[in-house]
């Protein structure tokens, strides 16, 4: 969609089973005007027939294949350059928490942030699902991150971001496994000066079914890379203050 003040980046695989309940969700929710792409790495993938459904009824929904190479990663790049809207956005099909936010995440945009992001771990934000493991995990490492850089956000690890497609194009993008890349994001953009944003989300994890795709070992190894580098870019950098702004304020 021209003109579309967002783009919502849709990475699937074999989503299916959340996909038609997520595209509804947006569509009932979001006020902002709006495309989504939904980005699948193989033909077979069972989320596109959903898509292709739920198409019948609005137009601004669009299936793109991804060509660059399989993965989330790889499908975030070629969503945002197939992205028309002035922001974009990555979203997990398995969480609608974050698209409750995403009306806020664009206002704190407006305000020249740089990126934006949703917390779990602040300002009232909360999460359910998920293996308890992970939960720990991901709260641990983020306090931490606080703690030992400048970092302005509370939950630099958590998928959903929002930033200028334009500036993602300036970045050289070097994760190559998992969500790694809004980790990654997170500590480059503010690297470069940017005021960040958050909004506090409830998170709801794989709220139905499909395919979880967490695999602490094969991802470990990128977050431990941007945990360090995290540390040598942003650590006593004196960064803008953070804004932060409540979904349906």
């Amino acid at each position: 969609m021209d003109n579309a003040r967002i783009t919502i980046v849709m990475p699937v695989f074999n989503e299916g089973i959340n996909l038609d309940i997520m595209l509804r969700i947006i569509e009932a929710i979001v006020k902002s005007t709006h495309e989504v792409l939904v980005v699948y790495d193989f033909p077979e993938d069972d989320s596109i027939p959903v898509a292709k459904e739920v198409q019948k009824d609005h137009s601004n929904i669009r299936l793109v294949y991804n060509d660059i190479g399989r993965g989330a990663i790889n499908a975030i790049k070629k969503g945002v350059l197939e992205a028309k809207g002035k922001y974009a956005v990555t979203l997990m099909a398995d969480d609608i928490g974050p698209v409750f936010a995403l009306d806020a995440m664009a206002d704190l945009m407006d305000m020249d942030c740089g990126i934006v992001g949703c917390t779990r771990y602040a300002y009232g934000g909360k999460v359910f699902g998920g293996s308890l493991k992970q939960k720990i995990l991901s709260r641990a490492a983020n306090s931490i991150f606080r703690i030992v850089t400048s970092s302005q956000l509370t939950d630099a690890t958590f998928g959903p971001k929002m930033f200028k497609p334009e500036l993602f194009q300036k970045i050289n993008i070097e994760s190559t496994r998992g969500w790694a890349i809004s980790f990654e994001l997170s500590i480059k953009i503010q690297a470069m000066g940017f005021r960040v944003g958050e909004v506090p989300i409830t998170s709801i994890n794989r709220f139905y079914g499909g395919q979880a795709t967490f695999s602490l070992g094969s991802w470990l190894g990128d977050y431990l890379k941007w945990f360090f580098t995290g540390i040598k870019l942003l650590r006593g950098k004196g960064l803008p203050p953070p804004l932060h702004k409540r979904a349906f304020e």
